[in-house]
């Protein structure tokens, strides 16, 4: 029921009508629910001492990814929250895809326990279609897959508990493997429904295609696990010693070192009208503005990195890098990022 004004209100309200006063409403109260039932397990430094693990491992698996693919894929932690076991189990849909890793720990004051990994079919049947030498672009499939199809995927799924592996290993000695691949959502009861899970949700983008995946991890068995992370963060700012830092260096090198680059070199550029083009016949000669023995251009994935040569090495043609364009090329992206902001 709607609280009755006071007659000291009303006459007030009349008042400021008369003399042309705006009436104002009085503000809304901010109310945050908090269910006592449910309490939080984790404090917001321990929850972003988590949060930037994530990122050093969604680095890792967009590196995996964009490897795997043959193309760019983006992969960024977009979302963390507790949340019940029953909740994110009804959230997901029937058909999707889940991986069930293992979680073992060297250290016996981190228990043993499993994680969940939550793909969208889409994504599932994307992958195949570039692994199977497909362009990749979206198509909708309504069936379930197939056995070569599954056997894929759960290869993914192996690569893909081998990068969690290398992440937490920058903090603690430990042993992830691939337990399986359930293509039903319903069948999935690795939790109690009331136990208190933590949910990671990763932004997935690729040429074609963009879309979320989940990681469901049960919260008793990482308080210690985050209790750790939180401690070695706050010390000195993620202080680590030179040799983890020089390994965690080199398994992002190794990560990138197998992604293809498209190389191309320019010997000049030129304008021509349309219908400049049409007369255009074979053995016509076209005039360039730089002499045979000037320098060229050479782009690395459409940015300039490198001015060369052209020659010849065993009667084929070639080019003999001359100066890198590296450094001048990222301050000209510094620049435009400035001037964006």
């Amino acid at each position: 029921m709607a609280e009755a004004l006071s007659q000291s209100q009303i006459d007030e309200l009349l008042q400021r009508m008369k003399s042309g006063a705006p009436v104002e409403s009085e503000p809304e109260e901010r109310i945050k629910a908090y269910n006592f039932a449910s309490p939080k397990k984790f404090t917001k430094d321990q929850l972003k001492s988590l949060n930037n693990f994530l990122e050093t491992y969604a680095r890792i698996v967009s590196s995996y990814f964009t490897n795997a693919l043959h193309s760019i894929c983006e992969v960024n932690v977009s979302q963390l929250e507790e949340q019940r076991y029953f909740e994110f189990n009804n959230a997901i849909p029937d058909s999707t895809l889940v991986g069930i890793i293992g979680f073992e720990p060297e250290n016996s004051s981190f228990g043993e326990t499993t994680m969940l990994l939550e793909f969208p079919t889409s994504f599932g049947y994307m992958l195949i279609d570039r692994l199977m030498g497909g362009s990749g672009e979206p198509t909708i499939l309504q069936r379930d897959f197939t056995e070569i199809e599954t056997a894929l995927l759960e290869h993914v799924m192996t690569k893909v508990a081998k990068t969690m592996k290398d992440a937490w290993q920058t903090y603690f000695p430990l042993e992830t493997s691939f337990k399986g691949l359930q293509t039903n959502g319903r069948l999935i009861q690795a939790f109690s429904p009331q136990d208190i899970v933590l949910i990671v949700s990763f932004d997935i983008k690729e040429e074609f295609y963009e879309g979320t995946a989940n990681l469901c991890m049960p919260a008793d068995k990482f308080e210690e696990v985050i209790n750790n992370l939180s401690q070695k963060y706050s010390q000195g700012e993620r202080q680590q010693d030179q040799e983890k830092e020089k390994q965690k260096k080199d398994l992002l090198m190794d990560y990138l070192k197998k992604s293809d680059l498209n190389i191309e070199a320019y010997l000049d550029r030129c304008t021509m009208s349309f219908e400049e083009v049409t007369d255009l016949r074979v053995n016509d000669v076209l005039m360039l503005n730089k002499r045979i023995d000037d320098n060229i251009e050479v782009h690395i994935e459409g940015m300039p990195w490198y001015t060369a040569r052209m020659g010849e090495s065993n009667n084929k043609k070639a080019i003999k890098l001359v100066k890198s364009l590296g450094d001048q090329t990222q301050d000209k992206q510094r620049e435009d990022a400035t001037v964006e902001d």
